[in-house]
């Protein structure tokens, strides 16, 4: 087993996400990655030290490029109203982790195991968050769209307060027949709240 192309943390993660697919995250080991590059199980040591950092390093990938990325252009390319701006980025959330849960399946568990494990991590994923919403905001504040708040609170309080929408523990609950109406209700009710 031997491989005789440079081995990147980039290239074994690549092999690491198309393995979890195939096998899913339970039943995937690091000696199926390496199998995969053509190298020892050894070899991918010397770049994660584990497995479970392998997973965090596969996961941390997926939710910058599938989450933030389609999220970051919400917050910096959107030419409409702070209002419009805030609910395309909660609907982009929503809609991005419910079709992740059905036509990802396999990478969306990974995702919500994860969440439970690497507290670090997802910390400081929904921080990135937390921040492009409070520059929503900002521009609303600054519009004259939404009262002076305290951005980084306000912020905060919107992403928890549509969490059941978006948090991977409640993913079972999407399907729900309700679950718009009820968006729709908490959107109102946090709009009522943050306007002028």
């Amino acid at each position: 087993m031997s491989n005789d192309l440079p081995l990147s943390k980039e290239n074994i993660l690549d092999a690491a996400e198309q393995v979890l697919r195939r096998f899913g995250p339970d039943k995937t080991s690091v000696v199926d990655v390496a199998r995969v590059l053509k190298v020892s199980h050894g070899t991918l040591y010397r770049h994660f030290s584990s497995k479970a950092a392998l997973r965090e390093s596969v996961t941390e990938r997926w939710l910058h490029q599938n989450i933030l990325a389609p999220l970051k252009d919400v917050t910096e390319q959107f030419d409409g109203n702070a209002k419009e701006q805030l609910r395309l980025w909660l609907d982009t959330l929503i809609h991005s982790k419910r079709s992740y849960a059905v036509d990802d399946s396999e990478m969306f568990a990974m995702y919500a195991s994860v969440t439970l494990e690497a507290i670090d991590m997802i910390t400081q994923h929904v921080d990135q968050l937390i921040g492009q919403l409070a520059r929503i905001l900002e521009k609303g504040i600054q519009t004259g769209e939404f009262k002076a708040l305290e951005i980084e609170v306000t912020a905060r309080a919107i992403f928890n307060a549509t969490s059941r929408f978006h948090h991977p523990a409640h993913a079972k609950e999407w399907q729900s027949g309700s679950i718009d109406q009820e968006f729709a209700s908490v959107w109102d009710l946090m709009l009522s709240g943050i306007s002028s």
